[in-house]
């Protein structure tokens, strides 16, 4: 009886630890840090842009640039071998990046640098549907190399000037919320969006991608970075 009773007890006390802690993650996510919801903005766009990319890009440049929609066919396979490469291309230019972005927020400013980047990144995804030749659209995938290593890396660096340092281990792992959210918003909305207003064709899908990277670029410049104490 003594056995059960202190497994009972021990179970009670995990179960309230439990809820105490979710507790906790709801409270801080509701009083998040100002600058923290603003950076959870520029997150939300940047990421919706970067799914729209991953998920219509083979689409968008199987059917616009090669002419196909026909999955089985020869065009529609070359299309495809084509986005695989400039995928892995813009990963390489990422990496060039991620070495000048420390000397670029050193001679504008760390907001700046991520509005430039995200612009060119932008530029690049909206560039799609004015590239005739896909032998050139390894072109705008420098543009999206640069956004690609800024996301991953200007918003936390500038969260982590910004956040308590007791509670940084916490507001990382909420602010990673918006990478899901805008990923679950894309794969619930785009295919309507393009079928309603774009007659279902996917290089919109692109076109958006571009404009919603632009408004990360945009959004970033009005992020209140003063250091929370809390």
């Amino acid at each position: 009886k003594l056995a059960k009773l202190s497994n009972s007890n021990a179970e009670s006390s995990a179960t309230r630890d439990g809820l105490g802690m979710t507790f906790n993650v709801v409270d801080d996510l509701f009083h998040m840090p100002k600058a923290m919801r603003q950076l959870a903005l520029v997150q939300f766009f940047a990421w919706f842009a970067l799914f729209a990319m991953w998920i219509y890009t083979t689409a968008a440049v199987t059917s616009y640039h090669y002419g196909t929609t026909d999955v089985v066919s020869q065009a529609y396979n070359d299309g495809a071998d084509w986005v695989g490469m400039m995928f892995a291309s813009y990963n390489g230019f990422a990496a060039i990046a991620a070495i000048i972005i420390p000397f670029l927020a050193k001679a504008v400013g760390i907001k700046l640098t991520h509005t430039i980047n995200m612009f060119i990144g932008g530029a690049g995804l909206i560039s799609f549907m004015f590239i005739d030749n896909p032998n050139l659209l390894w072109i705008p995938m420098i543009g999206v190399g640069f956004a690609w290593a800024s996301i991953l890396s200007v918003p936390y660096a500038m969260l982590s000037g910004v956040l308590p340092p007791k509670k940084m281990g916490v507001y990382m792992g909420i602010f990673n919320f918006f990478i899901v959210i805008p990923q679950l918003l894309a794969a619930s909305i785009l295919g309507l969006l393009l079928k309603v207003f774009f007659d279902g064709q996917p290089i919109y899908a692109l076109v958006l991608g571009g404009i919603f990277m632009m408004l990360s670029g945009i959004a970033v410049l009005f992020v209140d970075q003063d250091k929370q104490t809390q």
